[in-house]
């Protein structure tokens, strides 16, 4: 099977000169061959797939993106193939995104395990090559922390048990650069309790060291807690988050609440 996916509205800054297109994939799947997908602009590297927090990347909520996480090289022109089943439970991926005038392309592979009833294991490891950084230099440019070579490793596992779900994950990303200021480290962990068929709550929380010196970790916590009868829900979340650029200033301190009301019919 071969689908094809765009996206006529081009983000400012992504669009692709000449192309009509703007985030463009084609997909070519079967299950004796797997699945092999070229994404055209803004693809997603294998580690990156499977790199989002146990938390669900609750950083990502808040306004400031001071706090990013650093994940491995992707972006236009990459591919990215699923491997077919090979031992139950198993599922393997792999990536590839070329290199775009950098000295080496990026590569990318994750493994995720689902072989034990109520646990779920991934892993997934990526490269990025840093030639940017070298480039800009030379002309004497400004370089971003994304700019250097750099490996990428993302480990997260979940466990069902009854009504109990714990997960945890933690992700490194080790960059070339000598004292470390671009290193980072991420911990995360989040447990979600059902209470009856109608209520539910979680809580989960975020750790991001930055490894730069003189930072403080920021931190980031979220309770969830959800209603359902017949066929509405109702939602109510709470977010904090603390150190968002890695300093103590306390303009980096933030709190959203928010409330949600949906219907299924």
């Amino acid at each position: 099977m071969m689908t094809k996916k765009k996206d006529d509205q081009a983000t400012a800054g992504n669009y692709n000169a000449g192309s009509p297109f703007d985030s463009h994939s084609v997909t070519i799947s079967s299950d004796a061959m797997g699945t092999f997908k070229f994404q055209g602009e803004g693809g997603d590297s294998a580690q990156n797939a499977v790199g989002d927090t146990a938390a669900g990347n609750i950083w990502d909520n808040f306004d400031s993106k001071a706090t990013v996480l650093k994940e491995s090289g992707a972006g236009d022109n990459t591919m990215h193939y699923t491997l077919p089943t090979i031992v139950d439970g198993v599922a393997l991926a792999v990536s590839y995104n070329s290199n775009q005038g950098q000295d080496e392309s990026n590569t990318a592979y994750s493994v995720v395990y689902t072989g034990v009833e109520g646990l779920t294991v991934s892993y997934g490891h990526g490269s990025s090559d840093g030639d940017a950084a070298r480039a800009k230099t030379a002309a004497g440019q400004a370089t971003s922390l994304s700019d250097g070579d750099a490996d990428t490793t993302s480990m997260k596992a979940s466990y069902v048990y009854g009504s109990v779900t714990l997960a945890y994950s933690d992700h490194e990303h080790d960059a070339s650069k000598a004292d470390g200021s671009n290193d980072q480290d991420a911990t995360s962990w989040k447990l979600s309790y059902t209470v009856s068929d109608a209520i539910s709550v979680s809580y989960a929380s975020e750790e991001i060291d930055s490894k730069a010196a003189d930072t403080t970790d920021a931190e980031y916590t979220k309770l969830v807690t959800s209603y359902t009868a017949g066929g509405m829900t109702i939602a109510a979340n709470y977010q904090e988050a603390e150190n968002i650029d890695f300093s103590t200033a306390v303009a980096q301190d933030k709190e959203y609440y928010g409330l949600s009301l949906s219907f299924a019919f």
